[in-house]
């Protein structure tokens, strides 16, 4: 989706997707970060509350509708600055875990928003999953961790904005966002945005895809254009042998590695605020 359109525009394109996943079998659909709000700051701080509120329960009634898993985003005020938000919503229209974005990035999001304090862990049909928010990826514990108390599968919302110069070098180098697989043995589904910015000093690289946990593609977007990509993921192939290994050795981290999984798990369900 591109991440520079107005709260109504963006609610429009979501629904019209839920309803395209849903008619294409899919199970969960993911949308970028920020999604329904858009990463725009300009015009992000001036948004309603309550329009903001608004958009995500019409999504939830979408989901319902359609009996699919929705994971959206918003970026949402609190008495403290903001929060980047990524929403699981469940095929009943109820939101049942919701992830805010530990590491922020680039001058607007650093001014208002501030990071959470828990790593993600919850169920999609009984398969346990987890979550970071684009420049979460960058730090690799924030999902290797999940992994170790058993995800199989990293869902990434994110929009790779930045000056245009920045998103060419990380589409030449494949940094925006790096596959998770080789270093975790799980499923890694990336949901990134398109688009200028209004002012047309930024620009978003594009390239969503679903990688299998060797790192394969397993479906691949473009830079330029909206669009949809979809995937069976094969949960056999999700072994985690990778994290499994890190746990094991060398002996003398094993205490910490699993007194980290203990953290994350009481942690997990933890509403942020």
């Amino acid at each position: 989706m591109h991440w520079a359109r107005s709260l109504g525009s963006n609610l429009a394109t979501t629904l019209r997707y839920i309803r395209n996943a849903a008619a294409c079998g899919s199970r969960v659909v993911l949308f970028p970060e920020a999604n329904l709000t858009s990463y725009y700051f300009p015009y992000v701080i001036g948004l309603d509350l309550q329009a903001v509120q608004d958009a995500i329960e019409t999504t939830c009634r979408a989901a319902k509708e359609h009996g699919i898993w929705v994971i959206a985003g918003t970026i949402r005020k609190t008495p403290d600055r903001f929060l980047n938000l990524a929403h699981v919503i469940a095929p009943d229209g109820s939101v049942v875990y919701e992830y805010a974005k530990v590491h922020m990035a680039g001058r607007d999001e650093k001014q208002y928003c501030r990071g959470g304090n828990k790593l993600a862990l919850f169920e999609i049909d009984g398969i346990p999953c987890t979550l970071v928010i684009c420049r979460d990826g960058r730090h690799p514990e924030l999902y290797r961790i999940p992994a170790m108390a058993g995800a199989q599968i990293l869902f990434q919302p994110s929009c790779s904005s930045d000056e245009i110069e920045a998103v060419s070098w990380k589409r030449t180098s494949g940094r925006a966002q790096q596959p998770a697989g080789p270093n975790a043995k799980i499923f890694h589904c990336v949901a990134n945005t398109i688009g200028q910015s209004p002012d047309g000093k930024q620009t978003s690289s594009g390239s969503s895809f679903i990688r299998e946990p060797n790192g394969i593609p397993l479906a691949e977007a473009g830079f330029y254009q909206e669009e949809m990509i979809t995937a069976v993921l094969d949960l056999a192939r999700a072994d985690r042998s990778y994290v499994l290994d890190s746990l094991a050795n060398p002996p003398f981290l094993r205490a910490h590695w699993e007194a980290m999984v203990r953290d994350v798990k009481s942690r997990a369900n933890l509403k942020p605020e």
